[in-house]
């Protein structure tokens, strides 16, 4: 099963819930923390739009 371990985003206000939140300061931050937190938790990054991207362990 599926289960999202993080998101990453520039917009603050669009994003709630009960995983991580990260927030980033442009797309090109965004990118590069989603994919250092890929490696680091072990998940696979996912872009949802120009400005969200989540982390989602398939295991």
């Amino acid at each position: 099963m599926a289960k999202i371990v993080a998101v990453v985003s520039t917009q603050r206000d669009k994003i709630a819930g009960g995983a991580p939140i990260f927030l980033a300061s442009d797309s090109a931050e965004r990118q590069k923390l989603a994919f250092e937190l890929e490696k680091i938790l072990d998940a696979m990054a996912h872009e949802l739009d120009e400005e969200t991207m989540i982390l989602v362990n398939h295991h």
